[in-house]
């Protein structure tokens, strides 16, 4: 039982780890190097893509994404969606897709001539899988060491999610406390006491086959 315990509590723990990862906003410094747009047909992968453009139509198959193309400073390339979130999950309210795609496309840049921006998103980026991270804002920075910020929001919603937390366990230990555990050890005696007279009467029986 320990160990199912264990792997349970394991279990949870990294979904919990993976949803905060996908959906609280992260910084990247990048260089942009291209825009575009492409029709997705959606399969599998579908979770991981955003809802259709607000005011457009949400049921289709398939319809065009932009992306945006970035190379960091180190070198190694990232491609970022850019689609609205509007009114669903998670919950940015993001509405302006297109004025974000020219943003991106007026910050273009080649290495001789490099201007850096600070990409906002959440999401994964999973070649195997055509996963994307969503782009939500875009800003000019001073170069490839420009400071990401303090991630206020997300230290605010890990603290709330976690004292949410240490409030439930809190109450949950003392309701096991006051109402399970005694009702446990009360089941554990009855049991004990029912198998020693079972055992007693056991006993007489043996005793009486002897004589």
């Amino acid at each position: 039982m320990a160990i199912i315990k264990w792997v349970f509590w394991i279990t949870f723990w990294v979904l919990v780890g993976a949803f905060f990862h996908y959906t609280l906003p992260q910084v990247d410094i990048v260089r942009v190097t291209d825009t575009y747009e492409k029709r997705i047909d959606f399969g599998e992968n579908s979770i991981f893509w955003a809802q259709a453009d607000v005011g457009s139509d949400g049921t289709a198959v398939n319809r065009d994404v932009f992306f945006i193309q970035t190379r960091r400073a180190k070198g190694d390339v990232m491609v970022y969606r850019n689609e609205d979130t509007g009114w669903g999950w998670p919950p940015y309210f993001k509405f302006d897709t297109s004025n974000l795609q020219a943003e991106a496309a007026d910050a273009k840049s080649t290495g001789e001539a490099a201007k850096y921006v600070a990409i906002k998103h959440y999401g994964w980026r999973n070649e195997f899988l055509s996963i994307f991270p969503n782009a939500i804002s875009i800003r000019a920075v001073d170069g490839p060491d420009a400071a990401k910020g303090i991630p206020w929001l997300n230290i605010f919603i890990l603290v709330v999610f976690f004292a949410i937390a240490y409030a439930i366990w809190v109450r949950w230990r003392r309701f096991r406390m006051a109402r399970i555990d005694p009702t446990l050890e009360a089941i554990e005696d009855d049991l004990v006491e029912k198998r020693g007279r079972f055992s007693r009467w056991i006993g007489t029986w043996r005793a009486k086959d002897k004589t």
